[in-house]
């Protein structure tokens, strides 16, 4: 299992289109993946569970992996959160 912290750069945070495109790169792997917020879950390939969190502009998140491809989902979803400018 891999995890990594994450701090939210965008000004709408995790939140509807980030959101949507987040959980479809989450779904390209076979790791279960996971984020945490608080003392909050989420399943990453949820939309539903992903927007629950309400993840804002400086939130820090950890995103964890289980599986065979756990490196390079966590390394593909930070690069994607890194990309989603203002």
């Amino acid at each position: 299992m891999k995890s990594r912290t994450y701090t939210i750069q965008n000004s709408i945070g995790l939140h509807a289109r980030p959101a949507a495109l987040f959980v479809k790169q989450a779904t390209e792997f076979d790791a279960k993946i996971k984020v945490l917020k608080d003392s909050k879950e989420a399943d990453a390939k949820s939309i539903i569970s992903i927007m629950a969190l309400g993840a804002k502009k400086g939130t820090d998140i950890m995103i964890t992996a289980d599986g065979p491809d756990d490196e390079k989902a966590i390394d593909a979803l930070i690069k994607l959160l890194d990309s989603f400018t203002d």
